[in-house]
């Protein structure tokens, strides 16, 4: 499996996710944030990293946020919103 750069990557057996900074078909180099804060970089063979799957839950949460917002201009004057009519 090859890896991209700025790909998000754990190990096979698990740990802190892993963001790869450069790879060529054995190596991996990654770089991760310890429970610390201190940055860590080292080389790791591809063998044994898998990618992490895009969190699609902080696009929902996103989006999510943005739906409970309310335009002021649908407010009024003491703050209480607008009913929406429903157009037949």
């Amino acid at each position: 499996m090859t890896f991209e750069p700025g790909e998000v990557v754990t190990l096979k057996s698990g740990g802190q996710p892993m963001t790869v900074v450069s790879a060529d078909e054995e190596h991996i180099d990654c770089v991760w944030i310890g429970e610390q804060g201190q940055l860590f970089r080292e080389s790791i063979p591809a063998a044994a990293l898998i990618a992490v799957a895009a969190d699609d839950d902080d696009a929902e949460d996103e989006a999510d946020e943005v739906d409970d917002e309310v335009d002021e201009d649908d407010e009024s004057d003491d703050d209480t919103p607008k009913r929406k009519r429903k157009v037949a």
